[in-house]
């Protein structure tokens, strides 16, 4: 493997934001601290001053097309001129002197996650648990070994991001984006410092949790079919195998007809196989999409050039 250095000048920050006067600011100073003069605010129509606070620390700020994080990634993503993008949050939970351990792993992936592994005792608790069932889900269903995948500190290749299809509409753009890089195995995490939240909190634990969990499951249905409906086919086979040898088990040594467990297993073994049938159609859709996103990406690419 050939490994790409890139320095501070290839990489971007974008830092979205909506209404965080109280951090931005020092967010801000902090990277210029660092060395990362490339910083891109993307801001959701803040009505506190936030966009005055960026621009005067000289930060360069455009207000995000459509609507959520969602749309502050879609708007950061086209304006971005690096070949490489980092995102983070604006209110101070995340550690910009942690993003050199990010930068220092980007050769064979398209995405890294910072996972916040250093002060986690500053995520309120049961976020930490809404986490960890999240990431166990996330584990499951795409087979990768990744710890926080609700993470919102990342580094992306901008060529890869431009590739990506964001349907989301908030705080779960984050698995989204994970989810498409997961299923092409171009994927990995860094520990990163989490720190105390500077400014009004916005994601509601139960609600947003919710929310994230069951958009794993659709963009498992999405991304990665074979994993999701081996386990649908599997919790259908095992059960209708084991009710069809007690049948006949009581059909040959007691010569006791059972026709509602014949009729069961037979039920299992329909849902089984159109379980097969559904993951077969989810596969070849993918892929179609895939090669058509890749001739799309190409196409805008060479009108770019």
């Amino acid at each position: 493997m050939v490994w790409e250095i890139i320095s501070k000048d290839d990489l971007t920050v974008v830092l979205p934001i909506l209404n965080e006067k109280e951090g931005v600011g020092q967010v801000i100073e902090e990277l210029n601290k660092f060395g990362y003069r490339k910083i891109l605010v993307v801001d959701g129509y803040s009505s506190d001053g936030s966009r005055e606070v960026a621009a005067k620390v000289g930060a360069r700020v455009v207000e995000q097309m459509g609507k959520g994080k969602t749309g502050a990634l879609i708007t950061a993503i086209r304006s971005v001129k690096t070949p490489y993008m980092l995102v983070m949050d604006g209110d101070c939970t995340y550690d910009p002197s942690c993003i050199k351990r990010m930068i220092a792993h980007t050769s064979g992936h398209d995405e890294i996650i910072g996972a916040r592994t250093e002060g986690r005792q500053h995520i309120p608790l049961t976020n930490r648990f809404g986490n960890h069932l999240l990431n166990w889900l996330f584990r499951a269903l795409f087979a990768v070994r990744l710890s926080d995948v609700c993470s919102g500190m990342y580094l992306l290749r901008t060529a890869a991001a431009r590739r990506l299809d964001l349907t989301t509409g908030g705080f779960d753009v984050e698995v989204e984006i994970a989810s498409q890089f997961a299923a092409e195995r171009r994927i990995a995490e860094v520990p990163v410092n989490y720190r105390p939240r500077v400014g009004v909190k916005k994601l509601s634990s139960f609600k947003h949790g919710l929310r994230i969990g069951t958009t794993i499951i659709r963009l498992a249905n999405a991304y990665n079919p074979v994993l999701l409906y081996s386990g649908v086919i599997a919790a259908a086979v095992i059960p209708a195998m084991a009710i069809l040898g007690w049948a006949l088990y009581r059909r040959l040594f007691w010569s006791e007809l059972r026709t509602d467990y014949f009729l069961m297993a037979f039920m299992l073994f329909l849902v089984a196989a159109q379980a097969v049938s559904v993951a077969t159609t989810s596969i070849l859709i993918q892929r179609f999409e895939r090669r058509l996103r890749g001739i799309i990406s190409g196409e805008a690419h060479g009108e770019r050039s």
